[in-house]
């Protein structure tokens, strides 16, 4: 059964990758694809290119070296299916109905199903097991947490400002969306993996080291795709300040080391952790 989900999974996250390439491909060179405010279009011109250059060949080679039995490439092809997730959450529901629509569905279905079944197949004993008992855990938490918790404060602050005065923030007045769909998905998709994930972690089960890993891989990835956001908008002149990019690389950075630290304290580099 493990197996077999594992097989489904990789092939389903063959098909992300691609749709995923033709969608960020399209919004680069189709002009007028994109039918959102000009700061929106400008920043999906960023995330484009960052889904097409930098995490959809990641996921690929990733599910390549999946295949041939590599643990380590197991972990970040569960980084990418949930970058895929949670980027095109973003156009499903964030960006103005266009001709691609139907391929965010798609993508954004795709991966979740995909997403499932390879968190599934996961022997997670197994790769507990696998990790170094001298793996450095306690500052990967400790990170993991800070950002989990210091999420919905921020987003709770907004929120406040809004219920106490009535003055909606500015960030969804430039979206021209109802709502703000980065709040959304972070405290649906982020907040809950990122403190779950920190507390399994904390407690050196194999779970948390999925999760981990899964989640820090995702948010290095994704805060490049943030900073090319913000870098474009910012030439497209619909942002006055490249400032929160420090943020972002600050993120994304903690992101990064912990991916490392993880993927090298983990002994079991081949006997993929899929059975």
């Amino acid at each position: 059964m493990q197996r077999a989900l594992s097989e489904t999974a990789l092939k389903l996250s063959y098909l992300v990758a691609v749709l995923a390439a033709v969608a960020s491909a399209g919004g680069i060179l189709i002009d007028g694809l994109y039918r959102d405010t000009e700061f929106v279009v400008s920043t999906w011109l960023g995330n484009d290119l960052v889904t097409l250059l930098v995490a959809t060949p990641v996921l690929v080679g990733a599910l390549v070296l999946t295949a041939r039995g590599s643990a380590r490439a197991t972990l970040v092809w569960l980084g990418m299916l949930d970058y895929m997730l949670y980027n095109f959450g973003f156009y499903l529901f964030g960006a103005a109905f266009n001709w691609f629509f139907f391929i965010y569905v798609v993508v954004f279905a795709l991966s979740i199903w995909a997403l499932v079944m390879a968190l599934m197949s996961l022997d997670v004993d197994q790769l507990a097991a696998g990790f170094d008992p001298l793996t450095p855990v306690r500052p990967i938490t400790g990170f993991m947490a800070f950002v989990g918790i210091a999420l919905p404060i921020i987003y709770f602050l907004q929120w406040l400002g809004f219920a106490t005065s009535g003055e909606v923030p500015s960030i969804i007045e430039k979206s021209g969306h109802p709502t703000n769909i980065v709040f959304a998905l972070d405290l649906s998709l982020v907040v809950p993996v990122m403190l779950v994930g920190a507390v399994l972690l904390w407690q050196r089960r194999g779970w948390g080291y999925a999760l981990a890993a899964m989640a820090n891989v995702k948010g290095a990835v994704y805060m490049l795709a943030l900073s090319a956001a913000t870098f474009t908008a910012f030439r497209a002149e619909t942002v006055d300040s490249i400032a929160e990019v420090g943020l972002w690389l600050i993120i994304g950075v903690g992101s990064t080391i912990a991916s490392v630290v993880l993927l090298h304290n983990l002994r079991l580099t081949h006997g993929r952790v899929p059975p």
